[in-house]
């Protein structure tokens, strides 16, 4: 069974629960029908190419589009899927359009109607029924989209997309002899996902180590200015890095990295990724000027200066602990504690009737 984390906030401290989810694609019995193309698969997935399952039933197209959306993991697939596709969806007449190119998206449908319809995606698996993978499965070669025109195609890949990664032919072999030797299918599955994850980590691990370069040196953080900016991406810098740090450290494949790479930075998953990646240093950078405000001696500093400065400084910090609630900031524990500490007695410094201002619980 899967884990995923989930997190609660008790007082300061960050509390981590985990949270069993119901179900877990069983990937080989998903890929299985065409699990010769699983590389150039998790490289359709990874760059967000718009791609469609067509399957005999809901539930083999469902799995197999959520099959597709999980070999990328841990990346999150941050474009649209739809693991069963109708022709009463909304989207239908957008998605079916030959005016224009079709957009990301996964999608998995069962209506003979689409293999006319869809013709003009650039990438077409097609499975026949899902077998228990007691038997080995035939080589097949990727099939050129001009050769989908009948109902009744043979299973396969129908793309004219070349992969920028060389076949992986050792983990092919590892499963093919697994099920040659009849290897529960539970072990299969673990296998292959292992696959994924350690091809997807050997592709993030140097753009992680990049973008972290990007985040401030802490020493350059003073409570009495702005937190400093996060430097931006490059990607002719970030380029620079593959050469000595790239993916050839974690990974045995070769074949055009740079290529991958180039293709994923233009994708909807890495905008996702950095998107999220650059929220969570913001907030990083925002819990540490707040745990280097909590360090300094407010009582004081508020001696140098006017009334007016003290309200204004009290406005502030009382905005500083509104948004550390408010986005959960990563601070130690107890930062918010001590904060509030000196937001009291730095109040008590002031005028009684400036007090019962600042004390007076804000407007919802």
């Amino acid at each position: 069974m899967k884990l995923k984390k989930d997190f609660c906030f008790q007082s300061d401290s960050l509390v981590s629960i985990v949270l069993p989810t119901i179900h877990e694609v069983d990937l080989f019995r998903c890929f299985y029908p065409v699990f010769f193309h699983i590389q150039m698969l998790w490289e359709l997935v990874l760059l967000g190419e718009a791609l469609v399952v067509m399957a005999p039933s809901p539930a083999e197209s469902s799995e197999t589009v959520l099959a597709l959306v999980s070999c990328i993991s841990p990346l999150r697939f941050c474009s649209d899927f739809r693991p069963y596709f109708t022709i009463h969806d909304s989207e239908f007449k957008e998605y079916t359009t030959r005016t224009q190119a079709p957009p990301s998206v996964i999608l998995g449908v069962t209506n003979p109607f689409f293999a006319k319809t869809l013709q003009h995606w650039p990438h077409i698996i097609r499975i026949g029924d899902m077998k228990q993978a007691g038997e080995v499965a035939k080589q097949m070669k990727v099939k050129k989209l001009k050769n989908l025109k009948t109902l009744d195609s043979k299973p396969g890949v129908y793309t004219a997309y070349k992969p920028y990664l060389n076949k992986d032919e050792e983990i092919i072999k590892q499963l093919q002899k697994g099920v040659q030797q009849k290897r529960p299918s539970a072990a299969q599955n673990a296998i292959l996902r292992r696959y994924f994850l350690e091809l997807t980590q050997s592709f993030i691990i140097p753009l992680e180590r990049y973008v972290a370069s990007l985040m401030p040196l802490q020493k350059s953080i003073s409570p009495w200015k702005s937190p400093p900016q996060l430097r931006p991406f490059v990607q002719q810098d970030f380029m620079k890095t593959l050469e000595k740090a790239g993916p050839q450290l974690t990974s045995r494949l070769k074949g055009d990295w740079i290529g991958l790479y180039r293709h994923f930075l233009k994708s909807p998953n890495f905008d996702g990724w950095f998107r999220s990646r650059k929220r969570e240093m913001t907030q990083k950078l925002e819990a540490l000027h707040l745990e280097a405000l909590c360090e300094e001696d407010l009582q004081q500093r508020i001696q140098k200066h006017t009334e007016v400065e003290v309200v204004d400084l009290v406005l502030k910090l009382k905005d500083k602990l509104s948004q550390a609630e408010r986005e959960q900031l990563p601070v130690r524990p107890g930062t918010l504690s001590r904060l509030r500490s000196h937001i009291d007695a730095v109040i008590l410094a002031l005028p009684e009737d400036l007090q019962g201002i600042l004390q007076k619980p804000p407007m919802s």
